[in-house]
This record gives structure tokens, C-alpha cells and sequence, in this order.
């Protein structure tokens, strides 16, 4: 027979108790667990009854500990501490290898995932978890180790660690025009453009894009997605011609799916952006995946 079941109290009502012990208030405990005062007041009743002891003396709305609350506070707090502790060692033993990179959509897909083996390769020991999202760092509530994002974007109190060049281009499908040409910007504006309806500001358009060259359209002539990797993907099938930034396109030029209507590109000298999460821990492996990341993102290959 188990022996714990018998002699242990009520294991929910000890966190309550240890709160309102070091609190010395009920209401103050209430509020840090996030439950009503009630709640607490029935769980200390619970505890003295299946104790047999009375471990506060209640007056004039103020609660204080009596000798045999105030011994059984020092056991509860000391032994709550050491599951605590047990508990963090196996969560840090656990992901010990393991760094967590929070990237954009379209980054993961196109320039990070045909990457990533290059890595595995060089650290067989640490174990990649890709998390995407297409909000910004600051909207994300899970734990990271290491983020990617289009710079210009809200990063909260995360660590700036480095910036990164990219360019921006026109690119369609070859068959959608002839390789062997070369399209003025006159000409551009004449062709069936496809436009993507970011959420932030960050993200260049083609009125953006235009107009460094000192020339406009009118506001999004053509079809608009709502999705980069989307309008990519509609380029590639011949629907028009898109704008491109060079470490999401360049793949797709290299396999010839997309190609390059045109010479004119700008050049942004700090597009992407690398963080550290805000007050994490410095571990080997984190700076083994920045290094790598700072490596590759510095070439265009």
C-alpha cells in the first residue's frame, strides 16, 4: 500500500498555503495564483482539517501564522524549492541540444530549409527545431532561442545580434517572357505586375520599388496575394511579374523555374535581422547556429 497517499495532506492545497504563509495575506496570495480569495480560504481550511492544527489566527481582516503553521511553512517552502529546482535541471537537460529558430514563412521555405542539412552536417549533436510565423517577434508568446526576421519588423526586448543584406528584383516565369530579352522600366509597367499585401511596413512594393528608379504606377495594377511564397509561385506559373528579394527568389532562379526580366535591382544593406531571445541563458549551441547563420547569410549563395 502506498504510503504517501495516507500521510500526505491535500498536495493541491500546499501552494495556496505557501503563498499565503510567506504573504501573510490571503487576498495577496489570491491575486499571485490567479485565483479568488475564496479559493484560498477554502484550501487552508482543508489543510487544518485533515492536519488537525490550526495554522492561522484570522483578525480583523489580517491573517498571521501560528508555531505549528510557521513549522509546516518551512517544509512546504523547502520542499516545493527542491521540485522546483528538480524540475528546471530536466527541462534544461532536455532541450540541452536542442535551439529553437523562429523564422518567417517565406525565409524558412526558400532560403533556410535547403540549408539546413549544411548544418546538421558540421553539429550532428544539436537538434534544430524551425518555427515559423508570418508576425513579428514581438506578437510571439512561445520560447525561442534564436529569430529571423525581415528587419523594420517589432522584435519587443529581444537581443539585435546582426543585420544582413538582400536586393530586390523583378522575376517571372521564362515562359511568361522570353529569356533572350531584356524589359525596360517603360516596358515593366505595361506587363501584368503581381503584387503581395504585406502587414507591416518592412516589406517593399512595387510603388516602393518603382519609385527609387523615379517612376509610379497606378496603386496595385495586377492581381494581389496575401502571401509571398504564394505570389512566387504565381510568377513561376506564368501569371506575371513579380517582385523578388534575392535569398527567397534565388533558388528558383538557379532552377530555372523564375527568371530576370530586367537589370535593375536596389540594394538594402541591412533587409534581415538576427535575435537572441531577451534574457536567455548563454549556451554553446545558440552560438554555434549564429555563427553558421551570420556565415551564410553574409554570401548569396
Amino acid at each position: 500500500m502506498n504510503k504517501l497517499r495516507k500521510t500526505l495532506p491535500p498536495l493541491t492545497s500546499l501552494l495556496p498555503f505557501e503563498a499565503a504563509a510567506r504573504l501573510e495575506s490571503f487576498s495577496k496570495a489570491a491575486d499571485e495564483l490567479h485565483i479568488t480569495q475564496a479559493a484560498i480560504s477554502r484550501q487552508i481550511r482543508g489543510l487544518e482539517s485533515d492536519l488537525g492544527a490550526k495554522l492561522f489566527i484570522r483578525r480583523n481582516r489580517a491573517v498571521f501564522l501560528t508555531e505549528e503553521g510557521r513549522q509546516l511553512a518551512g517544509v512546504v517552502s523547502a520542499a516545493l524549492a527542491s521540485i522546483s529546482d528538480g524540475a528546471v535541471s530536466l527541462r534544461k537537460s532536455h532541450r540541452k541540444n536542442r535551439v529553437v529558430l523562429l523564422c518567417q514563412l517565406c525565409e524558412a521555405f526558400y532560403w533556410l530549409m535547403p540549408r539546413l542539412a549544411a548544418f546538421q552536417d558540421r553539429y550532428p549533436e544539436i537538434e534544430v527545431q524551425v518555427v515559423t510565423s508570418t508576425r513579428p517577434i514581438a506578437e510571439f508568446n512561445d520560447r525561442f532561442d534564436i529569430a529571423l526576421q525581415s528587419t523594420g519588423r517589432a522584435n519587443g526586448p529581444h537581443t539585435l545580434v546582426s543585420t544582413a543584406a538582400d536586393e530586390v528584383f523583378p522575376v517571372c516565369s521564362p515562359s511568361y517572357f522570353a529569356p533572350s530579352k531584356t524589359l525596360s522600366l517603360e516596358e515593366l509597367r505595361s506587363h501584368t505586375l503581381l503584387h503581395y499585401a504585406p502587414t507591416s511596413p518592412d516589406f517593399m512594393t512595387w510603388e516602393d520599388w518603382l519609385q527609387v528608379f523615379g517612376t509610379t504606377i497606378e496603386a496595385h495594377t495586377g492581381t494581389v496575394f496575401d502571401s509571398y511564397p504564394l505570389m512566387l509561385q504565381a510568377a513561376a506559373a506564368g501569371h506575371g511579374i513579380a517582385l523578388g528579394w534575392r535569398r527567397t527568389a534565388g533558388k528558383l532562379i538557379q532552377e530555372g523555374a523564375l527568371m530576370r526580366p530586367c537589370g535593375e535591382s536596389v540594394h538594402l544593406p541591412h533587409a534581415i535581422s538576427v535575435y537572441k531571445e531577451s534574457g536567455a541563458d548563454e549556451r554553446i549551441e545558440v552560438d554555434a547556429l549564429l555563427g553558421w547563420l551570420q556565415e551564410h547569410l553574409l554570401t548569396w549563395r
